[in-house]
């Protein structure tokens, strides 16, 4: 017990390191923001502040960090809702040429420079070569397209 009492801040630093730890398997910005908070706690204990003192410092510091800094870094580094992403999920939303009859079987498309087996949601009209379509899912490794035509209807 002398050892947390004589250093303090070393706890408070070994907390820190496994909230890191914590936020590198779920990269939602939370854990970061509460390592800082022990962080804070870590330099109150180095400075000598009591216990109590330092436990106010992580959560005062920790939740100044969770209202203003998690959300400007959430925005800067996490892909918008309905942007896509990256990858296949990417593709959904963009245009594509018919370069063979896309039916609700089969067919391909050029897709971001790409030729990717495609097919129509069931009971669609067949998308015939030279024609324009949108993506409107990804399944595996095929494209499900429809009219663009179609697409600005429902939009």
């Amino acid at each position: 017990m002398s050892l947390f009492s004589d250093s303090g801040w070393l706890a408070w630093v070994a907390l820190a390191l496994a909230l890191a730890a914590f936020e590198a398997a779920s990269v939602d910005f939370v854990f970061v923001m509460l390592a800082g908070g022990a962080l804070a706690a870590a330099v109150a204990a180095g400075v000598g502040a009591s216990f109590t003192v330092q436990v106010i410092t992580a959560v005062v510091v920790a939740t100044a960090l969770l209202l203003m800094a998690r959300p400007i870094v959430k925005r800067r580094f996490m892909v918008p809702a309905g942007h896509g992403g990256i990858g296949a999920v990417a593709q959904v939303g963009r245009s594509a040429l018919v370069l063979e009859t896309v039916t609700e079987h089969d067919g391909r498309v050029k897709l971001g420079g790409e030729t990717w087996s495609a097919r129509t949601a069931p009971d669609a009209p067949p998308c015939l070569p030279g024609q324009e379509v949108r993506v409107v899912s990804i399944e595996g490794a095929t494209a499900i397209v429809s009219n663009v035509a179609d697409g600005r209807k429902s939009e």
